[in-house]
């Protein structure tokens, strides 16, 4: 399957088309066995490819028009189901969510939902086999984005991210992603985890098809000139690595041009403060289901139970994240460093089965990337190859100030 730009391309130059794209789609989902699908509409998504060639006949069309894509199962697209790969939400929307009716409206075809960890509470996604290795974790909670993609069964696919959700299943899965600047892309008709921490974005097989992704779904132009990335600061917050994510990553790290500063003086492990604000307000969504507690996973469950006993005032953690956010601008302000790096995850893909069953298992998952949720800064995730011993695949992550999204874009040009 090829990529976004190189189907845009091929469309363009009537190469192939909209209703080939979707078929040769169709076909692959068939033949998969990652379980990357939850529910797939075959028929409308051949309709709506033919309209896209008809569209493009007429000229004057979007890139994206004509190119398929799947929705992670929290996007609400209307006259289709949304459940968050749940048993305890079964709706049918009248209207699409924000960020798919851009793209809609750009004339992309909807393939079908995609598998989450039950409303994204969790890095795992155990229900979707890793396509590198089907009995290890496809990562979590857009799982069944990453997985899609690296099946080669979509070019493209949405995700959303409250803790590294985009990230961590673009890691383990050798895809790329980004998780944007906080609010650039609208959330609204998004089944929420945590509405002050959640990002919706783009995933692709590289950062150059994640942006005219991510335009359509912020609804702007991508700026013509970019920031090169002169100045790239490592992460002071990398701690012990697998021996195949620090080879790949020292690798990459040799080929930036790093420069050493000082690390910020503040506190840099902010997990249970994060931990607290997520289960707060992830708490007050699920009170509707207050009377169906055992229609949950035992993960999923935990996490309820564990704001109950843990009340929280979330006024004082909104307060702290925006010191700690203003304080990383002046940082990057005061020694001009126009990125970070960090491994994505500091481990390789693990053996897939006890994410719903063991809550709280996903702590090295999320131990890096949690914490550009709490300041909302924009982040790239992209492939660094795979670990000489295991074979599987690792990741690095460019992180810059807010506002910095199609500069870190640009990286892999």
């Amino acid at each position: 399957m090829i990529g976004v730009l190189d189907a845009a391309a091929a469309l363009e130059r009537r190469e192939v088309s909209s209703r080939e794209l979707v078929g040769e789609c169709l076909a692959r989902i068939d033949a998969d066995t990652t379980g990357a699908w939850i529910r797939v509409y075959a028929d409308a998504a051949r309709a709506a490819a033919a309209a896209a060639d008809e569209r493009r006949a007429a000229g004057g069309v979007p890139l994206l028009c004509g190119i398929p894509i799947g929705l992670k199962d929290l996007y609400a697209a209307a006259g289709v189901p949304l459940t968050a790969s749940s048993a305890l939400l079964r709706e049918i929307p009248d209207a699409d969510c924000t960020a798919w009716a851009r793209l809609r409206t750009r004339g992309m075809v909807l393939l079908g939902h995609l598998h989450t960890h039950e409303f994204a509470a969790g890095g795992t996604t155990d229900q979707v086999a890793n396509p590198w290795d089907h009995d290890r974790s496809a990562g979590g909670s857009s799982g069944g984005s990453a997985a899609a993609i690296a099946a080669g069964t979509t070019p493209a696919a949405t995700g959303t991210d409250t803790a590294g959700s985009l990230r961590i299943p673009s890691a383990f899965c050798g895809t790329a992603t980004i998780k944007p600047t906080r609010g650039l892309v609208p959330i609204d008709g998004i089944v929420p985890l945590a509405p002050s921490l959640d990002h919706a974005g783009p995933m692709a097989r590289t950062l150059a098809d994640c942006e005219p992704l991510l335009a359509a779904m912020a609804d702007v132009e991508p700026p013509r000139e970019r920031r090169p990335l002169r100045r790239v600061a490592l992460s002071p917050r990398i701690g012990e690595l697998d021996p195949d994510v620090a080879a790949r990553f020292d690798e990459l790290c040799a080929r930036l041009p790093l420069v050493d500063v000082p690390a910020p003086e503040l506190q840099l492990d902010v997990g249970a403060a994060h931990f607290d604000l997520l289960c707060a307000e992830m708490r007050e969504w699920h009170r509707r289901f207050d009377d169906n507690r055992e229609g949950y996973r035992p993960s999923t469950r935990a996490f309820l139970e564990y704001a109950e006993t843990h009340p929280v005032d979330v006024a004082p953690l909104q307060a702290r994240r925006r010191r700690d956010a203003a304080h990383w601008v002046a940082w990057f302000d005061e020694h001009d460093v126009d990125a970070i790096v960090e491994p994505t995850v500091p481990i390789v893909p693990r053996a897939r089965g006890r994410g719903y069953d063991e809550p709280f298992s996903d702590v090295a998952e999320v131990s890096l990337t949690y914490y550009w949720n709490w300041t909302g800064f924009p982040v790239v995730t992209f492939p660094t190859g795979l670990g000489p011993r295991s074979g599987l695949p690792t990741s690095a992550s460019l992180v810059g100030r807010p506002g910095a999204d199609w500069d870190l874009l640009a990286y892999d040009r």
